[in-house]
C-alpha cells in the first residue's frame, strides 16, 4: 500500500484512497472494542491485493514501527484472524489473512458462547433460580444459548450457499 496517491491500485483505486479505507474501517473495528493498531493491522492485510505481507511492508504501510506489527499480530494471530506462513528460503515471516476468515472467527464465537452459557447455568444454580440474581443469570444463559443456536444456523446457511470461498 505504499506509493503516491497518483499510483493506481486493482480496481482502479489509488493508494491513498485504500490507505483512508483502512484507516475508516479499523475506526469502525475500534469503535466494536479491536485495540487500534491490530485493527490497522487486520484492515490493511484485508484490503491487500495479495492478502500477504511481511511485518516490514506493514510498517510501511501503516508508518509505523516493526514493532508496533508485532504487537499486534501478537493479538491477531491467536484469534485465527492473521496467519503466519515463512516462505522456503526466506528469513522474515508473512502474516496473512486465513480462509474463511470471518466464517472461523465465528465459530470461535460459538464455542465461547457455550461456555458462557455453561458457566451462568452453575451461576443460576449457586444463587438459585428464584432470586433477583438467578433471574438475571437465566437470562443472560437464556440470550447466549439463543445466540449460539441462531449463529449455528446462519453459519449452516452460509456454507449450504455456497458463502465460504465464493469468488
Amino acid at each position: 500500500m505504499d506509493g503516491g496517491p497518483r499510483t493506481a491500485a486493482p480496481g482502479g483505486a489509488t493508494r491513498q484512497d485504500l490507505r483512508l479505507f483502512v484507516e475508516r474501517f479499523a475506526d469502525l473495528l475500534g469503535e466494536a472494542g479491536w485495540p487500534r493498531m491490530p485493527a490497522r493491522v487486520f484492515a490493511c492485510l484485508l484490503a491487500d491485493e495479495r492478502g500477504r505481507l511481511t511485518a516490514g511492508e506493514l510498517a510501511d504501510a501503516l508508518g509505523v514501527s516493526p514493532a508496533a506489527i508485532s504487537g499486534a499480530v501478537r493479538w491477531l494471530v491467536p484469534l485465527g484472524l492473521v496467519e503466519r506462513e515463512r516462505e522456503p528460503g526466506h528469513r522474515s515471516d508473512r502474516y496473512r489473512i486465513g480462509d474463511d476468515v470471518w466464517y472461523e472467527s465465528f465459530v470461535r464465537r460459538s464455542t465461547t458462547l457455550r461456555r458462557w452459557t455453561e458457566a451462568l447455568a452453575q451461576g443460576v444454580a449457586l444463587v438459585g433460580p428464584d432470586t433477583d440474581a438467578g433471574r438475571r443469570l437465566d437470562e443472560s444463559r437464556r440470550f447466549f444459548a439463543f445466540l449460539d443456536e441462531e449463529l449455528d444456523g446462519l453459519m449452516r446457511r452460509w456454507r449450504a450457499g455456497g458463502g465460504a470461498g465464493r469468488r
